[in-house]
């Protein structure tokens, strides 16, 4: 073999070693660019979300989250329940990038994290009484055994609102955190402990009504509230929540927030969303 022939063979070998290189360096370089976002969802929400860590979250917000991410090829999403004070403090402290559990806006939260103007949903706070109850809407409930409400929640905050706004229906509603489960709370209305449960519908109380056979019926929601995805505060998250918020709003003007709606709730929440 000639001299010649032996270098044009060397060159051409380290030639492609060198192409071989930098296709491999830019396979790395572009897994790199797949930033991992962190999210916390609501553990045990169903069917809104649920699932504990170690198991795969489920419900309407993780299948909405699963078509953001699907838009947002950039990022990987990893989602895994939480409780809710774990899900703000986490967030807080940069554990997690998002969370996700039917939040509504507040100045607090405005302040403290990142909103992106779309809503992920909406929550339709309504009245879950006995069939002869009578309980159309908040002014039934003058006079009722209401059950209680978590202490500083959103349920409490829209009650005392209310009554501020109507001074002359004087309805009874007791804070309490005793977190008791609200599919005990619906058999306490049925049992007739108390007269009425009055929460957001998204957390699967139809649900519970129709496997237990109970002899409850729902209001037309007496209140509507946006909800919305948190995100850590950070430079480099303020284009995360511009995807978010770009992303969401396309979601629902092709339909799929509404989709996944009727999946989970049986109904389309879409129509009360801005």
């Amino acid at each position: 073999m000639s001299s010649i022939k032996s270098t044009s063979r060397r060159a051409f070998g380290l030639a492609m070693a060198g192409v071989a290189l930098a296709l491999a360096t830019a396979d790395v370089s572009h897994a790199g660019d797949v930033r991992t976002i962190k999210i916390a969802t609501a553990a045990e929400s169903k069917p809104l979300s649920w699932g504990a860590i170690g198991v795969e979250p489920q419900g309407y917000e993780p299948d909405v989250l699963k078509a953001i991410n699907a838009k947002l090829p950039q990022y990987k999403f990893v989602m895994e329940g939480a409780a809710d004070i774990a899900q703000e403090t986490g967030l807080a402290t940069g554990k997690y990038d998002i969370a996700t559990g039917g939040y509504y806006r507040a100045p607090a939260r405005e302040k403290q994290f990142l909103i992106p103007e779309a809503p992920i949903g909406a929550s339709l706070i309504k009245i879950y009484s006995r069939k002869d109850s009578g309980i159309n809407e908040m002014k039934d409930l003058v006079g009722k055994k209401i059950v209680p409400v978590t202490a500083g929640g959103g349920i409490y905050k829209f009650a005392t609102a209310w009554q501020e706004q109507n001074p002359n229906d004087k309805i009874e509603i007791t804070a309490s955190s005793a977190g008791v489960p609200y599919p005990d709370r619906l058999k306490e209305v049925q049992n007739g402990k108390y007269d009425a449960l009055v929460l957001p519908s998204n957390l699967g109380e139809q649900t519970v009504i129709d496997q237990q056979k109970l002899a409850i019926k729902t209001s037309e929601p007496v209140a509507i509230n946006q909800t919305y995805v948190l995100i850590h505060r950070s430079e480099e998250n303020k284009a995360l929540s511009d995807g978010i918020d770009k992303a969401l709003k396309e979601l629902k003007a092709d339909g799929t927030l509404a989709k996944l709606s009727q999946k989970w709730f049986g109904e389309d929440i879409t129509t009360y969303m801005k």
